[in-house]
């Protein structure tokens, strides 16, 4: 089994807009890690370590964050919960971390990924997407970055809806109603199962 990634912070003991506006100046981000029981810690991390553990985990993939508070140095299993970027540049701002608890469930947002193509496309058809995301809940270890979902034996006429999804074991998706995921239409035929509870994910 691979090893989690690993990112390495400490413990800011200046907070404020000055002391931030410095800390990054120096090249380390401001972030503050969140316990499941609501403890907030104010940290640094380095904006250099930080990207490249971001561009292996983004915000659904475990992590080891490996906390340096005054010497006592203690490693917490989390996930990267908020990022605020800055508005002209792509660069972190801020970030919050959620300190995973790996024997409690998560509630988590996760892309789908369309793999194959139709039968109905190969026949004229079209697809219409109408959710790229879906929440789902899992415990920690189970956690996956996407969902792959396999479109290529839809027919014209036929779609998925959230129930027909195919999910990891120990995965479950959260949802109130039964919504419309795709469908395979014909052009111009004016059918759009979205309509029909596509809006609510509870």
């Amino acid at each position: 089994m691979e090893s989690r990634p690993a990112l390495r912070a400490s413990v800011r003991v200046k907070t404020g807009k000055n002391a931030n506006r410095r800390l990054r100046a120096s090249g380390f981000t401001p972030a503050v890690f969140y316990d499941a029981t609501g403890h907030a810690l104010s940290l640094q991390v380095n904006e250099a370590e930080l990207s490249r553990v971001y561009a292996r985990t983004g915000r659904t993939t475990v992590f080891d964050l490996e906390i340096d508070d005054g010497g006592k140095k203690t490693t917490r299993p989390c996930l990267i919960w908020d990022v605020e970027y800055y508005p002209t540049r792509n660069r972190f701002m801020h970030l919050d971390f959620y300190g995973a608890d790996q024997d409690r469930e998560l509630k988590v947002r996760v892309p789908l990924e369309f793999t194959g193509t139709p039968r109905g496309v190969k026949a004229g058809g079209k697809v219409e997407i109408y959710r790229e995301n879906i929440d789902i809940l899992c415990k920690p270890a189970a956690l996956p970055q996407k969902i792959l979902v396999d479109i290529s034996g839809l027919d014209v006429g036929q779609g998925l809806r959230i129930a027909d999804l195919a999910l990891p074991e120990e995965v479950r998706a959260r949802y109130d109603v039964n919504f419309a995921v795709l469908t395979v239409n014909l052009p111009g035929s004016g059918k759009d199962d979205n309509e029909e509870g596509a809006g609510e994910t509870g």
